[in-house]
């Protein structure tokens, strides 16, 4: 018997779907060819792909009408539904943070005054957990005209650098309501198929994280550079033609590679070559 394909739910549009498509290319997964279609099966994987509004993936996977599915942490939270957070992915970031006239500048002021916000689940259920009950304005969408408009008295959105809400006369205060990224979810992670999907992810995402590193160092500098360099469990290193020299081999973070670079030079290591890691499992 031929077992059914794994159904995973990916976002159709919006900020997290350019990002977790390209990521599920680079595991090894079938693209969407046709920006129109709905579904794409990949026979190969035994996958099937449903690409969905983004506010829709959590009620469809929680459901069980999917198996798994790539939303942010803030739309699951706000759907109310049986999935739970399975993997976070590590991109598609936000914070999220209340916002309102100078006038208002606690929690506790907050109690039965007006919160515009694209997220009535999520706020509602964080005030609650502090005491407070405010009246819920939902809106989809941008909501910081919603105070000005007078709609609302406060609004509870996404925070980058503030300036947005700053040019409507609000200003940011209590604290964070929530940080979100994108994440896998699943309503029972024992499903077969995803813990493949899982791994073939998390590879994606340390080859993004991570490089390699190769050096040569004199054999009696290799607990100094071992330091610098740990790897993930230990450095790699191998013996040269000059028994006084070893050749060592580490994963560094991306971030960190220039600095590590300099440091290794200083303390006597050359030939120092850096590659991309195309994909791993960890």
């Amino acid at each position: 018997m031929t077992s059914k394909p794994l159904r995973v739910a990916v976002p159709n549009k919006g900020t997290l779907s350019e990002t977790a498509v390209e990521m599920l290319v680079e595991a090894g997964y079938v693209g969407r060819r046709d920006a129109r279609a709905l579904t794409v099966p990949d026979v190969k994987n035994g996958v099937e792909f449903f690409y969905l509004r983004p506010k829709d993936i959590a009620t469809y996977v929680g459901s069980g009408a999917l198996d798994v599915g790539i939303t942010g942490r803030d739309l699951l939270l706000d759907s109310d539904t049986a999935a739970t957070e399975i993997e976070a992915l590590g991109f598609g970031a936000s914070t999220f943070r209340f916002a309102a006239p100078a006038a208002l500048d606690s929690l506790e002021k907050l109690e039965g005054k007006r919160i515009a916000t694209s997220y009535p689940v999520l706020v509602r259920s964080f005030l609650a957990s502090h005491g407070v009950t405010p009246i819920i304005v939902t809106l989809d969408g941008a909501v910081e005209s919603a105070v000005k408009l007078g709609v609302a008295d406060a609004v509870a959105d996404v925070v980058s650098t503030g300036a947005t809400l700053h040019a409507q006369g609000l200003e940011v205060f209590g604290p964070v309501i929530l940080e979100s990224e994108a994440i896998l979810i699943a309503s029972d992670d024992n499903i077969v198929g995803i813990d493949m999907l899982r791994r073939r992810l998390r590879g994606v995402w340390v080859a993004k994280q991570y490089v390699l590193m190769d050096y040569d160092l004199p054999l009696s500098l290799l607990e100094a550079a071992s330091a610098i360099t740990p790897g993930l469990e230990s450095p790699t290193v191998s013996p040269l033609r000059d028994p006084d020299w070893v050749a060592v081999r580490a994963m560094v973070s991306r971030s960190d590679v220039n600095a590590v670079m300099d440091e290794l030079y200083a303390l006597g290591a050359r030939a120092i070559l850096v590659s991309a890691i195309h994909a791993a499992r960890i």
